[in-house]
């Protein structure tokens, strides 16, 4: 149940109110999460006149507001197949122009799609009011920001690596049983992350090569087995999408 309701001018003002002891304050980007939860008190901050919501290149790498909607980073012009796919398995069509990446993200179970893919990106988050960055794979490790940071302003994930994704489940318009994402950058660094099942989507592989792939899928699915899915077939299921996915061109 929302409490009260806030809209900041600017970041100052946000993180002030963020900062008060006296209940549950909580960022509100698209409100898709909030709104499904309406069992805990809080009061919201509207992040909406932040100006979060941009998408820029600096160098190698994008940066993504926090506050800009799936689905406006799925029809970014040249972004990449991989990660366009992975954005629209994540939920329907409604929602992606309502959700916030640092919302997906922030929320994100082992079942989402897209933070499968950006864990592949090895993404980072950028969190004030201490201006910390804050490896992706570690808030689904610890859920838990940095000290004494309570809002993500931007993302960012590098342009320089391909990304190739797949997705099993019952139908298209499902969440996955198992999802899998293979990055490549053109040192020859590769990361693959598996999603499906879980509290977080998880790191299978990050080596300079891509050599052992299968087998250190096998590994991290060892223990994937829930009502869904036993953990065989999320073995056998995930190391031939990973063979599938590395005989894909990566080149960047």
């Amino acid at each position: 149940m929302i409490r009260a309701y806030y809209r900041p001018k600017d970041l100052t003002e946000a993180l002030e109110i963020l900062s008060r002891t006296d209940g549950e304050y909580r960022p509100l980007g698209g409100g898709v999460t909030l709104s499904q939860n309406q069992e805990q008190t809080v009061s919201v901050v509207d992040l909406q006149s932040l100006g979060l919501n941009s998408l820029t290149q600096e160098g190698q790498f994008l940066q993504i507001g926090a506050t800009t909607t799936l689905q406006s980073l799925a029809v970014m012009e040249n972004l990449q197949p991989g990660l366009r796919s992975a954005i629209q398995s994540e939920t329907n069509f409604n929602l992606r122009h309502q959700a916030t990446v640092a919302g997906a993200l922030i929320s994100a179970s082992g079942r989402s799609t897209f933070g499968t893919a950006l864990l592949a990106l090895d993404a980072v988050l950028h969190w004030l009011p201490d201006s910390q960055d804050q490896m992706l794979g570690e808030w689904f490790a610890l859920h838990q920001p940095p000290m004494n940071s309570r809002l993500i302003t931007r993302i960012q994930i590098p342009l320089n690596a391909s990304l190739a994704f797949d997705t099993i489940g019952r139908t298209p318009a499902d969440l996955p049983i198992i999802c899998a994402a293979v990055a490549k950058w053109p040192s020859g660094r590769t990361r693959i992350t598996l999603g499906g099942f879980g509290s977080a989507p998880i790191l299978a592989l990050d080596a300079p090569e891509p050599g052992g792939a299968e087998a250190a899928v096998r590994d991290a699915l060892s223990r994937a087995g829930d009502q869904w899915a036993s953990a065989e077939y999320r073995q056998d299921a995930g190391a031939r999408v990973i063979l599938r996915l590395m005989g894909q061109d990566l080149t960047v």
